[in-house]
């Protein structure tokens, strides 16, 4: 007995065989089970990932993969709906627009917009080195620069250079780990 209602689950399936038998009636299309998916994936030494069981699909004699690294990509949007920015305690402390004065603020700074991806060449100081990574920009110019290994803050705007702009998804790679077992 199903502890829950598989109502979703029979949509799901209708919907699946609904499509199938219409893509059927206009091409040559095959079907291929979870556990022929399974099999060539275990037969070819691979762990259980989304994009891995994508291309573990079907009849298989062999499989060969483009990169070494797959991409991957994570829808994170344009920003946030937060009206008032809060201190420690919960109370506001800042408007919508992001200050006491309410004098609007630009999401461009110096040509650099939060979420940016740059290469940041610091020549002396502190972060001393170059630097990839995701900026958050300052009105006064000083960003902060989220890399893989941290954040760096006080990064001038004239020691970085866009890579990148901001689209609404953050970029990643898999570790090869993770990929053969």
């Amino acid at each position: 007995m199903a502890l829950q209602p598989l109502k979703d689950a029979a949509a799901v399936n209708s919907t699946r065989w609904a499509l199938y038998s219409t893509l059927k009636a206009l091409l040559p299309i095959k079907s291929s089970s979870g556990a022929q998916t399974k099999y060539n994936r275990l037969r070819f030494g691979l762990v259980k990932e989304h994009w891995i069981d994508a291309s573990c699909t079907g009849d298989l004699n062999h499989i060969i993969f483009s990169t070494q690294q797959p991409l991957l990509i994570k829808a994170s949007g344009w920003g946030k709906r937060q009206m008032v920015t809060k201190n420690k305690y919960g109370f506001p402390v800042l408007n919508k627009e992001g200050n006491q004065a309410l004098k609007t603020r630009s999401p461009v700074q110096y040509g650099f917009r939060t979420g940016d991806i740059v290469r940041a060449n610091v020549p002396k100081g502190k972060h001393q080195g170059v630097h990839l990574g995701r900026v958050s920009v300052r009105e006064s110019g000083a960003f902060d620069v989220t890399t893989p290994l941290g954040k760096l803050q006080s990064i001038r705007h004239k020691h970085c250079q866009p890579i990148h702009r901001k689209d609404g998804y953050s970029y990643s790679f898999q570790p090869m780990s993770t990929i053969v077992q």
